[in-house]
């Protein structure tokens, strides 16, 4: 994905209580939760039902309430859907990225794989400066709140096989297939 396609704000989760937009939407993954700051997407969950999508996200984002989504966030959503659903290139989406100074600067690196293309844990720790960091990028990747538009789905283990996907190997590799990877 070029840089171009995606705007990232960086900052930690806020301490006082936010209420941000949301939208639920079922696409071929599962349902899907976009929820979205006045700067931009900050979570982009997949899951089984609302409720468990209801139940990850109060646990990643303690501090946060839901509220109904406005247009914006709706049409972000739209472009969401239609990547997950048909493939192609990501769409265009502000950023509102949330994480430790670390997690960060791995979420950019994911936002640097091209689209169609892998990259191993290994590979993607030495590209953010610490090659000896494997086990804390896996951490950042399984970390990561913005699925999708952050592609932690194109890191794959040193063997060329499919590991790790919070939200399951299925999912990953259909996601994979529709950017025309594929995989031993």
């Amino acid at each position: 994905m070029p840089m171009a396609a995606a705007r990232a704000t960086r900052r930690r989760t806020p301490r006082m209580r936010e209420t941000v937009a949301a939208v639920f939407a079922p696409t071929s993954l599962g349902l899907l939760l976009v929820a979205a700051s006045q700067a931009g997407v900050f979570a982009l969950l997949l899951g089984d039902s609302e409720r468990a999508l209801r139940s990850d996200f109060a646990r990643r984002f303690p501090r946060m309430r839901l509220r109904a989504g406005d247009d914006a966030v709706r049409k972000a959503m739209a472009g969401v859907v239609r990547f997950v659903d048909r493939g192609g290139v990501l769409p265009l989406v502000p950023l509102d990225l949330r994480g430790t100074p670390f997690q960060l600067k791995v979420w950019d690196a994911l936002r640097r794989i091209p689209h169609g293309r892998v990259t191993t844990y290994g590979a993607l720790a030495a590209k953010v400066g610490d090659p000896d960091a494997v086990r804390a990028v896996a951490g950042a990747c399984a970390r990561n709140p913005v699925a999708v538009l952050v592609p932690c789905h194109r890191v794959i283990a040193s063997t060329g096989r499919l590991h790790g996907y919070r939200w399951g190997l299925d999912r990953k590799h259909l996601l994979l297939a529709r950017e025309g990877v594929m995989l031993l």
